[in-house]
């Protein structure tokens, strides 16, 4: 698709000059305005790539028109021309937005490149501008899949620390979604258009993490052949998220506990103090209450990183989720594999329910991703389930109109789909749509359900 340049100037000739070079040599679409009326009042129905505008307008100048157009778009490139050739002028457009300056008689040979490297700059700040909402989007709220009690608990303890900067400590089993808490946190947050870095504190030789989160100084050790900026510069004005933090090493949680109390600390080999505005996220499946007993943990830092904590529960103790999980993978990784998996048997079901799951969520989407994979009709049997989930498969299995075991009792399927929409009314208050989105069904079809199990809807006071 051609790029738009719109053409602001009031004296004819150079207006028709410039068309011809955008247009004809340059290969752009082009709109000419002879005021900066004119412009603005066709800017609020079209947007072009760039601005080529006069600062001596009849009406409002060009000046003021770059500062209404800054109070609507701050990335929009303008490109000022004027006849008035001197420093002041161009240092007030630059001043408020402009991308560049010209004098008058334009010189074409250093515009053309001038207007390409804007357009492109922009093109790039709008696809940085995608990305950040498809992320923000991404690790919103109704993306965080779960109908149970505890993790309505959860959400309801992270939407107290959005807009805050107190240190928060996440902790629970390996693959419970603690990274995907944090940045929630990070998205909803008063930090979501700033850095959001991640360090795996276990994944990383002891040897190399303090470098990794402070940086170094050249010649600081062997190696080192030029300075490098730690995550913790890298994160200034956003988030860190320290995941695995009790396998933290002494030294280093001695490091750590001066970043949080000062705001400050020093690259490897270096002595400058460098200052930090960033907000500490962390998460561990170890219990470091335990760790401090035993002389591995620094009691003082563990109050300062558990100055909030939340406790993601496992998936064993969640198993209202099973069921909305299994589903959810199911869809996500038939879109991933390009496959058209319609669903479970009742008897598959019933094993992905009564395993423990304890590598929690990340090894129920695993195990569904290889389910799909090798299934070898349109609906997923127990043959296609890991054997290790299959260990009680000779056990007795009874059939009754279709269910799962709990214990000795069996509850049958349209009684789990009536208490999960049960339950999602009752955590959204009664709000119908909310509950739609918690359980990624459409209105109509909540509607419909409720009908079937003559659900009454009572929104809580």
């Amino acid at each position: 698709m051609s790029k738009v340049i719109f053409i602001v100037d009031d004296e004819k000739a150079i207006s028709k000059l410039l068309k011809y070079w955008v247009k004809d040599k340059w290969d752009y679409e082009t709109e000419v305005f002879d005021s900066g009326e004119a412009l603005l009042k066709r800017l609020d129905s079209k947007k072009p790539d760039l601005l080529l505008l006069d600062i001596m307008l009849p009406g409002i100048n060009g000046l003021d028109v770059l500062k209404k157009i800054r109070t609507k778009d701050e990335q929009l490139p303008v490109i000022m021309l004027s006849a008035q050739g001197n420093v002041e002028i161009a240092l007030e457009s630059l001043r408020h937005g402009a991308y560049d300056y010209f004098p008058k008689p334009i010189d074409v040979q250093r515009l053309e490149p001038a207007v390409k490297n804007a357009i492109k700059n922009y093109e790039l700040t709008k696809e940085l501008e995608n990305l950040k909402e498809s992320v923000q989007k991404e690790y919103s709220f109704d993306n965080i899949i779960s109908a149970d009690k505890r993790m309505q608990e959860v959400f309801k303890l992270v939407s107290k620390v959005l807009d805050n900067d107190i240190t928060v400590l996440i902790h629970g089993e390996s693959g419970t979604g603690k990274e995907l808490i944090a940045k929630a946190i990070h998205y909803n947050g008063k930090r979501k258009d700033k850095p959001f870095i991640v360090v795996n504190c276990a994944s990383i030789p002891r040897e190399l993490l303090e470098s990794e989160l402070f940086g170094h100084e050249k010649g600081s050790f062997t190696g080192a052949h030029q300075r490098k900026l730690g995550k913790f510069e890298l994160a200034n004005e956003g988030t860190i998220f320290l995941d695995e933090v009790g396998e933290l090493e002494m030294l280093l949680q001695a490091k750590l506990l001066r970043v949080i109390q000062e705001r400050e600390f020093e690259r490897v080999g270096g002595t400058e103090l460098i200052k930090t505005n960033v907000r500490i996220l962390s998460a561990t499946n170890r219990d470091l209450r335990e760790a401090v007993k035993a002389k591995q943990f620094r009691e003082d830092l563990y109050y300062r990183l558990n100055s909030f904590p939340i406790y993601i529960p496992p998936l064993r103790q969640r198993k209202g989720d099973i069921l909305v999980l299994t589903e959810y993978f199911l869809k996500k990784c038939n879109q991933k594999l390009d496959k058209d998996i319609k669903g479970f048997t009742k008897r598959t079901i019933k094993y992905i329910y009564e395993y423990d799951w304890p590598g929690n969520i990340r090894e129920m989407e695993n195990t569904i991703e290889r389910c799909i994979i090798v299934a070898e009709n349109d609906m997923i049997d127990v043959d296609d389930l890991p054997a290790h989930i299959k260990t009680n498969e000779e056990t007795d299995f009874v059939e009754q109109g279709g269910g799962l075991f709990e214990g000795d009792n069996i509850i049958p399927f349209e009684k789990l789909k009536e208490d999960a929409i049960k339950h999602a009314l009752d955590v959204t208050d009664g709000n119908i749509v909310e509950a739609a989105k918690k359980l990624k069904l459409g209105r109509a079809t909540i509607y419909r359900l409720m009908e079937k199990y003559k659900i009454e809807n009572r929104p809580n006071d």
